[in-house]
């Protein structure tokens, strides 16, 4: 019996291992992702242009080449916000290998957010936290142990906290990062919140350069967030225009 489950067997990492996320576009839930190992190589990518440039009910978690590693899709009916995964790419036919839902109503005494694993591994999980917040943990619930963490980024160089449309993810010896990335993209998709803070926040522009540690992500823009919103609260869609200006991606 294996201690953990895993999605991928070659990325079940032997030691505990930093990842840097960046949500490369915010104008949908799950619209595009790239993460990065600690020193600045691209680990996983998820692609999407828009809502109707490919199965808007699926989101696709891919290697650097390409390759498709792991396939999430709602469950439907579902009054639990239910996602169900699948091994690389989903076939007619083809069985969930992971579920993840919402506690409903009647379970306030369970975690907010249950794992459900269809395996023979034994492994039960759970996630405590806000994910809104970047603040969460994934936890094997019957070791009581975490094994996955998310948390915002500072840069190194300013200590100034970073936007949450970028994010630390720390994976535990023995996990699948597969997996935990997986568990992301679901988190991202029923959370469905505003990737900006409410307080006064800076415009981050990200650049990603090979320097070991992504320690170069920098606030290259003086506008005051808030103060920009504040003007726009009706326009919806002048919000997202100044979003895709101040947000590019440098990779």
């Amino acid at each position: 019996m294996k201690d953990e489950f895993a999605v991928q067997d070659g990325y079940v990492v032997k030691e505990e291992t930093h990842l840097t996320v960046l949500k490369t576009c915010l104008f949908f839930a799950g619209d595009g992702f790239k993460v990065y190992d600690c020193k600045g190589q691209l680990v996983f990518r998820v692609d999407s242009y828009g809502p109707n440039t490919r199965d808007k009910d699926e989101v696709v978690l891919m290697d650097p080449c390409g390759r498709c590693l792991l396939t999430l899709c709602p469950k439907k009916p579902s009054l639990h916000q239910r996602w169900d995964g699948f091994k690389g790419e989903r076939k007619n036919g083809d069985k969930a290998i992971f579920s993840v839902k919402k506690s409903s109503i009647i379970e306030r005494s369970q975690p907010s957010i249950i794992v459900e694993v269809h395996d023979n591994s034994g492994a039960e999980y759970h996630i405590e936290g806000c994910f809104s917040q970047r603040r969460c943990k994934v936890f094997n619930t019957v070791k009581k142990k975490s094994m996955v963490e998310i948390h915002r980024k500072v840069d190194p160089t300013t200590g100034v906290m970073l936007g949450k449309e970028v994010f630390s993810l720390c994976v535990k010896r023995g996990f699948d990062m597969v997996f935990a990335m997986g568990l992301v993209l679901v988190l991202d998709q029923i959370n469905g919140e505003d990737y900006f803070d409410n307080v006064t926040t800076k415009v981050v522009v990200h650049h990603i350069v090979d320097d070991y540690r992504l320690n170069q992500l920098k606030l290259s823009n003086s506008w005051s967030l808030k103060s920009i919103r504040g003007r726009v609260p009706f326009y919806p869609f002048i919000r997202d225009l100044v979003n895709f200006i101040c947000i590019k991606d440098r990779v």
